[in-house]
């Protein structure tokens, strides 16, 4: 058996590998090591990324519902203004109608005076008329100059007072 060649390159083998399984096991395992410190910095990394995310999310959240309740303010806000805004237009208009309605009465009351205005000139140019014809037919001359002495002393009876 120790003579053997086989059982001397069996030893050495082994010896081999337990000569280099030390520095290969140290190689492997700083390796490992390395990659395992790689991977928990990659997994801090990420998690970090992930709470700065959940972080961010939030705050977008959060600016999103203050967003929308500017919104509804603004909303509240312009419906309020057209209110207001309808409101001042319909009493302006009910204003411009009022005044409208004043200048239409104004204008029929004008209308009316003239009307009447008009009607009694042709009244009174008619009466005239009619009373002068009738005094040329019915009145003779002594009958003329009587009516006339008597308008004048009315006329300087009336001037005197």
């Amino acid at each position: 058996m120790f003579t053997d060649p086989q059982f001397w390159v069996a030893v050495a083998f082994f010896i081999f590998v337990a000569a280099i399984f030390n520095p290969i096991r140290k190689i492997l395992t700083s390796n490992l090591d390395t990659q395992i410190k790689q991977i928990k910095v990659g997994i801090d990394e990420a998690e970090n990324l992930k709470n700065e995310a959940k972080i961010t999310l939030s705050e977008i959240e959060q600016r999103q519902s203050e967003v929308q309740k500017e919104i509804e303010l603004i909303h509240k806000d312009a419906k309020n203004k057209i209110i207001k805004i309808e409101e001042i237009i319909e009493q302006k208009l009910k204003d411009q109608i009022q005044k409208r309605q004043v200048l239409a009465s104004a204008k029929i009351d004008q209308l009316t005076r003239d009307a009447n205005h008009e009607i009694q000139q042709n009244i009174t140019s008619t009466a005239i008329e009619a009373t002068v014809n009738l005094l040329q037919k019915k009145l003779d001359l002594n009958e003329k100059k009587n009516l006339i002495n008597v308008s004048i002393n009315e006329l300087n009876s009336v001037l005197k007072i």
